[in-house]
């Protein structure tokens, strides 16, 4: 579903220069590593330009995107795995502790995993390896819809 859509063009001796952008939900999901490219293609202007580039935001500060194996679904179990050793729940030296035990370190672990993306585009489909997928990467227990800003850039 998009909410809005901006097109802006912009022309040179050598190409013109496209620019949409589009803001849309992310199905609720439940803490973990989730495998997105497919919802979020679906979510994309179409057609993709032939060559371009796709920037990916998450307005939240308690979710990521990252890249990553898109094949074996124990990568995702055990990146969870590592996230949650690396910064643990209820540390006595959290301040931030009214909105939960998992808030505070949803926050960390979103600094740590980023919350933007940019992803080259060739022959009008996301050039991503043959491995690689996108990943939301929830930190919350019951995050909600995650929105996303997407903006594609092409000619």
């Amino acid at each position: 579903m998009f909410f809005h859509e901006k097109r802006v063009s912009l022309h040179n001796q050598f190409a013109m220069i496209m620019i949409q952008q589009t803001e849309f939900s992310l199905t609720p999901k439940r803490r973990g590593f989730h495998l997105v490219t497919a919802e979020i293609v679906q979510q994309l202007p179409k057609p993709l330009p032939q060559t371009g580039l796709l920037h990916l935001f998450v307005k939240h500060t308690s979710c990521g995107l990252s890249i990553n194996e898109n094949a074996d679904p124990d990568v995702r179990g055990d990146m969870e795995k590592i996230f949650n050793r690396l910064v643990k729940e209820g540390e006595p030296y959290y301040d931030h502790t009214m909105e939960g035990l998992d808030d505070m370190p949803a926050h960390a672990k979103s600094t740590l995993a980023g919350v933007a993306l940019t992803i080259p585009i060739s022959r009008g489909r996301l050039n991503l390896g043959t491995w690689q997928g996108i990943y939301l990467c929830e930190f919350r227990d019951y995050g909600g819809p995650r929105k996303i800003v997407a903006t594609v850039i092409g000619e």
